[in-house]
């Protein structure tokens, strides 16, 4: 019963991680389109500019300050919750999966042989480092020239990402490069758009001309936050895609991915101003085709017919605990996915997964849990390539 309530558990929190994810970047893509359609005003100079739009049977009018309206109006709304929510119900995930069950989820002897709580204790120390080495970058000199401050980050993600894939199981080091984004984002909301926005509101309250250096960091948080969404999206799906987290060269995907996303990103915000030359989506889906070229497996000839006998031998050793009509690994209720191989029809057909899985990716067994052998991953190979026989 445990292992049920777990189970829906995660559901509950994955959607509410869902919801409120949604929430969030809806309201920040919304807002990024609303600041770059913004048309001159013509009647207040100390408006920044203005927008008419129609929606669902209705015609609105937002209108932007430069710094702040003459007197504060008697309700004004804030947007912080949807950033605070999506991060505390994607850490409560991160507990229930990848610290939890960090043996299946997280680490992988092949890789790093860490014990439960040094694994535990990284990945602590890559979220907090990683928004502190951010935090100090935008705030040192360096955080007044946003190409130069880009491009350092850049090659800052690019070392995460291959010291990631070094430490964690493939899986767990995508889905800490997209929580580091992720904290980064939430922190940006949470320690320097709301404190400034506070600070703006307090100074009208008490009379003041607000600082137009909170507006103006803010925007730059803001702005780093829309480029960062869609590689954190992303590599919230990649866990999906073993033969994508499972190759050797997975970190550098994962580099030119991100670079793939943001230049996608990129290019909606230079048409929401106008211009929006067709290059730089075109770089990103190139970016996107060559990861899956040169991640693809190597064509190899096809091999002399393998014994269903001795496959099945290894599936019932390595594999069958989890897959199988009652699984007998302690905590699951029932085999991950629907993948069942306790039968020889149930085998034949999963052949193109358990191929994709235990043998291009090596993703399976996850942690290699129950210890697969390089030469049981071969004859799981030729068996495939032979035409996957269960005869």
């Amino acid at each position: 019963m445990e292992g049920y309530f777990v189970e829906w558990l995660n559901l509950a929190v994955r959607w509410a991680h869902v919801i409120v994810g949604i929430a969030w970047i809806g309201a920040s893509l919304y807002f990024i389109w609303l600041d770059n359609h913004l048309e001159p005003a013509k009647e207040d100079p100390r408006i920044a500019g203005e927008l008419w739009a129609v929606h669902g049977g209705g015609f609105y009018r937002a209108e932007k300050f430069k710094v702040a309206p003459a007197e504060m109006p008697a309700t004004l709304h804030w947007f912080k919750w949807e950033a605070y929510w999506t991060w505390m119900t994607g850490m409560a995930l991160l507990v229930l999966m990848y610290y939890a069950s960090a043996e299946l989820y997280l680490i992988d002897p092949q890789v790093m042989p860490l014990s439960k709580a040094w694994a535990i204790g990284i990945s602590l120390a890559f979220l907090v480092g990683g928004y502190s080495l951010y935090e100090g970058l935008c705030r040192s000199p360096l955080g007044k020239n946003d190409l130069l401050l880009s491009l350092v980050l850049f090659i800052l993600l690019g070392i995460a990402a291959w010291g990631l894939c070094r430490i964690f199981s493939g899986r767990g080091a995508f889905l800490h490069y997209g929580a580091i984004l992720g904290t980064i984002m939430v922190a940006n909301v949470a320690h320097v758009i709301i404190p400034g926005q506070r600070r703006m509101v307090q100074a009208m309250q008490a009379g003041r001309e607000p600082d137009p250096r909170d507006g103006q960091m803010g925007k730059q948080r803001s702005v780093h936050n829309t480029y960062f969404t869609l590689p954190v999206v992303f590599t919230m799906i990649s866990s999906h895609y073993a033969t994508l987290f499972g190759h050797r060269f997975a970190w550098a995907a994962l580099v030119l991915l991100t670079l793939a996303g943001a230049l996608v990103r990129v290019w909606f915000v230079m048409r929401h101003r106008g211009r929006a030359p067709a290059w730089v989506w075109i770089a990103g889906a190139v970016l996107f085709i060559a990861c899956a070229f040169v991640l693809a497996p190597k064509r190899e000839p096809q091999s002399a017919s393998i014994p269903f006998a001795q496959v099945q031998q290894v599936l019932q050793t390595r594999c069958v605990a989890c897959h199988a009509e009652r699984p007998s690994f302690q905590g699951l209720p029932e085999a991950p996915k629907g993948v069942k191989l306790d039968r020889p029809e149930r085998v034949s057909a999963q052949a193109l997964k358990i191929h994709q899985q235990s043998v291009l990716s090596r993703a399976m067994p996850p942690g290699n849990l129950t210890g697969m052998t390089d030469a049981e991953r071969a004859l799981l190979d030729r068996w495939y390539r032979s035409g996957a026989s269960t005869q």
